[in-house]
């Protein structure tokens, strides 16, 4: 019997398989066979969108947002640091005939 190799899904297709298993419209078996999943696999994808719907309608910040303030000279420093690397390097580019045109 031969292995198959792991597939990782994309959260498209597991809201996809989950929604298809909320509705109810077909079983677990036919889903998986549809979808060529396991169905225990498809019971772990609908339980997790179950817990996670209620975090789309809450009014708290994102998890992903930072609950930190921004700080806005380190960011223009560091343009400014880049800004002077890139300018360096073109310069030495064009010197060493390897950059032939500017931007």
């Amino acid at each position: 019997m031969t292995r198959r190799t792991r597939r990782n899904h994309t959260p498209a297709f597991k809201a996809k398989v989950a929604l298809a298993a909320i509705k109810g419209d077909k079983t677990l078996a036919e889903l998986a066979q549809q979808f060529d999943v396991h169905p225990n696999q498809i019971t772990t994808w609908r339980g997790q969108l179950l817990e996670g719907a209620a975090g789309v309608f809450g009014s708290g910040p994102a998890e992903g947002a930072s609950s930190q303030p921004i700080d806005v000279k380190e960011l223009h420093a560091k343009i400014g640091q880049l800004t002077l690397e890139n300018d360096f390097l073109a310069g030495a580019l064009s010197k060493a005939g390897m950059l032939s045109a500017k931007r």
